[in-house]
């Protein structure tokens, strides 16, 4: 591709991925709760979940996802799912100290960072949504009379750094917000993000495929 064609695809993919999700408040919520050392884990599984997706989109299987109505509609029952069980867990959860977070050793922080991770990717991958945008996205900027292998790489690629370095800037503001907000503080911003998994919940749910 040109280089003008990849500075438009650049500037997009950073537009799209500065819009707050559902993973981007996993994110928030993770420098909240543990710091660093876990939002980093769930950024991973996020990042996974996206690598994912855009070979499922470069494989092809994002038309057979388009065409199947049936599919379609279980994976978006899954994530509608999903979704509202994480605003749950959220809302439920309790705030720590983030000096104490940062005090533990990295045997007592891994089996956290590891449900991190798990929940990010799941997050990621029952969205069908995502799949169907990155099916009518990434092909615009796909020269088809070229290989399209390494086409899909480098954009999956450009687009993962972006939207990590936006996740880790949502992390960042977790763990300031610990420095400086009150228990009620923080425990009213973990709420928040419960509140926008319910909203995203919302809006899967009643979502319908285009064309549908």
């Amino acid at each position: 591709m040109t280089l003008d064609t990849l500075l438009i695809y650049i500037v997009a993919s950073l537009a799209l991925a500065l819009i707050p999700g559902p993973t981007m408040l996993l994110a928030l919520s993770n420098g909240i709760e543990g710091g660093m050392r876990r939002a980093s884990w769930g950024i991973a599984g996020a990042s996974l979940g996206s690598i994912t997706l855009i070979a499922v989109v470069a494989l092809g299987l994002g038309s057979l996802l388009a065409a199947s109505e049936w599919l379609f509609n279980a994976i978006r029952v899954a994530g509608v799912a999903y979704l509202v069980w994480l605003g749950i867990k959220l809302w439920r959860s309790e705030t720590t100290d983030l000096r104490t977070a940062l005090a533990k050793s990295p045997l007592e922080v891994r089996p956290q960072g590891r449900v991190a991770l798990l929940r990010s990717l799941m997050v990621a991958l029952s969205n069908p949504k995502t799949v169907l945008f990155f099916a009518a996205f990434l092909p615009q900027f796909v020269d088809i009379a070229k290989p399209q292998g390494p086409q899909y790489l480098l954009l999956g690629a450009v687009f993962v750094v972006l939207d990590t370095c936006v996740m880790l800037a949502y992390a960042s503001a977790g763990t300031q917000a610990v420095r400086f907000l009150s228990q009620r503080g923080l425990k009213a911003m973990n709420r928040g993000c419960a509140a926008g998994m319910w909203l995203l919940a919302a809006t899967l749910a009643v979502w319908r495929r285009p064309g549908a």
